[in-house]
């Protein structure tokens, strides 16, 4: 009897020394610790679309002092990054961003299987009940950039690198070129598909194609906007940017302006979310009036008269008191597609598989 009473204090005494010197978990600190994993599809220093996740992650961090940040890159889409959500929920990470369009369906696959672990998705269109949808609609503010660049223009020849030929972002470009000639009738668009969102040599050819061709504002949408700023910067052309707010230092003599993603504070309500409880799968969609959507610093290259115009009509846009793309409407081939006194619904923007008026180019 002696001799059990003094083996259970020992053990008690082994516990509590485990416990002084952190060798035993509590699970109760655990439990108040929040493991963050985010899976980015390439660098998160592109100045694009990556980075602008990876600092809305730190943002988060700063925020929440509960959360701990499991973070790789060059994911490739498909199975490794099925592999890698795994292993950072084996890791202890309760919440999931897996940042790119790609990832959808491995996330949904690993959500199904881990019904406690939370994801949240940028720009899905499939939901269950432990898996978020995100992002901001923007042909709003690639509007604004067109007016900015149609007051900069010299040459009213701008120009666009764009990664696929999918609606929304016929549709940015759209509204670009609907922005520019709402200040400047003379003013038009050409347009060049890359087949892919990260090509740097296809990037700089497709540039410096529309350089030659008198365009002097370079616009872009794919993963990186670095190569082809840079294009524009050295043949003294004008530049936007897209997805990360610091942009304009790869191009500070041209520079416009830019459409940018700042996903800190959103990230911090996810993350808020989880740990109190409240987290529920939802569809959000933001737009210029949320702040995760915003427009980057102005260039010194842009007009003042243009600044007040694009933060006026940036303000019509927020209070709806402006459509985007207000008929009457013509495609680039003479069709009409919006009739006066309608609007194309922002919505409805999966339907859009043509360009406006005055951009020179086909979706292929």
């Amino acid at each position: 009897m002696i001799d059990h009473v003094t083996r259970g204090l020992g053990m008690l005494f082994v516990v509590a020394l485990a416990i002084a010197v952190g060798t035993v978990a509590d699970p109760a600190a655990a439990q108040t610790k929040l493991k963050v994993g985010i899976l980015h599809v390439g660098s998160i220093n592109d100045a694009g679309y990556n980075q602008a996740h990876a600092e809305g992650a730190q943002v988060m961090k700063k925020n929440v002092s509960e959360v701990e940040l499991i973070e790789v890159e060059n994911v490739p889409e498909g199975a490794d990054a099925e592999r890698v959500m795994e292993n950072m929920i084996k890791q202890g990470a309760r919440l999931i961003i897996p940042a790119s369009f790609g990832y959808l369906e491995p996330a949904l696959r690993v959500a199904q299987r881990y019904p406690d672990v939370k994801f949240v998705h940028p720009g899905g269109y499939k939901r269950v009940p432990n898996l978020t949808t995100y992002w901001a609609s923007t042909p709003e503010a690639f509007y604004l950039m067109g007016i900015a660049a149609g007051k900069t223009t010299k040459t009213n020849k701008l120009g666009y690198v764009v990664a696929l030929p999918i609606s929304f972002f016929l549709a940015n470009v759209n509204a670009f070129e609907l922005g520019a000639r709402s200040v400047n009738p003379k003013a038009e668009t050409r347009v060049v598909f890359t087949g892919t969102f990260l090509d740097p040599g296809k990037e700089a050819t497709a540039a410096n194609a529309l350089l030659e061709q008198g365009v002097d504002v370079l616009g872009v949408i794919v993963d990186s906007p670095i190569t082809v700023v840079q294009a524009g910067e050295k043949r003294g052309a004008y530049s936007v940017g897209y997805h990360y707010v610091g942009v304009q230092k790869f191009a500070p003599k041209g520079w416009v302006s830019g459409v940018a993603f700042t996903w800190g504070n959103l990230y911090t309500r996810f993350a808020r979310q989880v740990l109190d409880g409240t987290w529920k799968s939802e569809n959000i969609l933001g737009g210029l009036g949320d702040d995760y959507l915003t427009i980057a610093p102005f260039g010194p290259a842009v007009p003042e008269e243009a600044v007040k115009l694009v933060n006026a009509t940036r303000q019509e846009f927020v209070g709806g008191k402006r459509q985007v793309f207000q008929g009457p409407i013509r495609d680039n081939k003479g069709v009409e597609r919006v009739k006066s006194g309608e609007a194309f619904p922002l919505g409805d923007l999966r339907k859009m598989d043509w360009l406006v008026e005055g951009v020179i180019g086909q979706p292929k």
